[in-house]
């Protein structure tokens, strides 16, 4: 029996809820809904500089610009049937708004309806506002929505105490707020370095020069135009190209957004792991099932689903930005179909980025066995007590030598119990301030400034 036609990737199947607001803007009809806003601003610009006697009067000029916020399907569908004659998807779109033209009674412009553009002209400027849109509009607040769960829950855990693991190997306390508010601190600096970058367009013609625009309208200063045209759009503009825009402003933003995503997925094996070691608990979702034959379990699949659609979220950003960047002396045609894949990076993300929120939602700190942790393991107190040893050695109040290797004798590849350090302890030649600090310590108070560094997040 044969299926009917169904979506090939699982962005547009099981997964397509958490992503849809993405299809909005990077898909073949967010990519066409920008191609007309492009084409109807191109022929109002050419009107405003009074070009070829056109004119628009207020009503006509709200009238066009009403055809590419009221885009609908139907548009996508007429585009669809024209391209099916043309072959060529912007040809497809100029045939569209020229429709539109003559449904508004404005035959008389239809000939500046893409009036000295190269394809490229359109379709750079298109993908520009896109994919603008879709990371400011979806992808950035979605990031930012797991960057506040991280802060608040490094504020909440600030004071709770937590053993470090340097090399998987217990070391130096910390807390578990501390160590959240790392990954959000992260997160916010990358996100004003993606806030950062502004993506640029050109609309030169054919091959950068203005060739046709010159030779049908010489005395039109066309580089103060195309500045400002581009400009209008929210565009920073590109004056020296070939027939494309060179993307490196598209490639600069996919490779900081891969960056995110690398930090996203250490967030996410560090949650592991935290869970795989009891640190943290699950909280059961009703009705869910962890294992098909294990009822007991609470998997930690929001984390692991995560992971793997920010490697391939991270995989398609850093192919699509070398492959952009690239293009066979004026002009191949690489670049087009690679830019019809930013959705899916994207999408990728977003998906990730939606069961990292959900993720959050689900966890919760196990304060007591973070605190069993650390009494399990109070070598650790080794450093704090050879550094005391040493600071005194230097103000002239001991006469022990070699500190470090003193504690590295006791504590080095084994367990010492809290009678053990203490034996010790009194044992030595220390200032009575000295000595009952490091009496009184314990890996719970051996935290430092953790606490207040979460500060920093404010």
């Amino acid at each position: 029996m044969t299926l009917s036609p169904q979506p090939l990737s699982p962005l547009d199947g099981r997964y397509h809820s958490a992503v849809a607001e993405i299809g909005q803007h990077l898909s073949e009809a967010g990519l066409n809904r920008a191609r007309v806003h492009v084409e109807i601003e191109w022929l109002i610009r050419l009107a405003d500089e009074g070009l070829f006697g056109t004119e628009l009067s207020s009503d006509e000029r709200l009238a066009l610009r009403d055809v590419a916020t009221n885009f609908s399907d139907s548009d996508v569908a007429r585009i669809a049937e024209l391209e099916a004659t043309t072959r060529h998807d912007v040809k497809a779109v100029e045939y569209l708004v020229r429709e539109h033209l003559e449904r508004l009674g404005l035959s008389r412009i239809a000939e500046l309806t893409h009036f000295a553009c190269t394809s490229e002209d359109i379709n750079n400027l298109a993908y520009g506002i896109t994919l603008g849109a879709a990371v400011r509009e979806v992808w950035r607040p979605a990031t930012e929505v797991v960057v506040t769960k991280l802060i608040a829950l490094a504020k909440t855990e600030r004071d709770t105490p937590m053993l470090s693991r340097t090399h998987g190997q217990a070391a130096t306390p910390t807390t578990f707020g501390k160590e959240i508010a790392v990954f959000a601190h992260r997160l916010t600096k990358l996100l004003s370095d993606i806030d950062a970058v502004r993506l640029s367009g050109k609309f030169s013609g054919a091959t950068g020069t203005f060739s046709a625009h010159v030779v049908a309208a010489p005395e039109v200063d066309w580089i103060r135009v195309s500045r400002e045209f581009v400009e209008s759009l929210g565009l920073e503009w590109n004056p020296l190209t070939t027939q494309i825009e060179s993307h490196d402003r598209q490639a600069e933003l996919l490779a900081r957004i891969s960056h995110v995503n690398r930090v996203l997925h250490n967030l996410c094996t560090d949650v592991w792991t935290y869970i795989s070691q009891g640190f943290i608990t699950q909280i059961p979702v009703k009705g869910a099932t962890g294992s098909s034959t294990m009822p007991h379990k609470v998997n930690p699949i929001r984390f692991e689903n995560a992971e793997a659609n920010l490697e391939i979220s991270s995989a398609l950003a850093d192919a699509l930005g070398a492959t952009l960047v690239t293009s066979r002396l004026q002009r191949d045609l690489t670049d087009s179909t690679t830019q019809r894949n930013l959705g899916v990076a994207l999408g990728h993300s977003l998906l990730a980025l939606s069961n990292i929120t959900a993720g959050l939602d689900e966890i919760s700190v196990d304060r007591d066995a973070l605190l069993n942790d650390l009494n399990a393991n109070l070598e650790v107190l080794g450093e704090a007590i050879q550094t005391v040893l040493r600071a005194e050695r230097a103000a002239g109040t001991t006469t022990i030598e070699n500190p470090y290797e003193l504690l590295k004798e006791l504590t080095r590849g084994k367990r010492v119990t809290e009678k053990d350090l203490r034996t010790f302890i009194e044992g030595l030649e220390l200032s009575a301030p000295g000595k009952a600090r490091l009496l009184e310590l314990t890996p719970a108070t051996y935290v430092g400034l953790a606490s207040k560094l979460v500060d920093f997040l404010d």
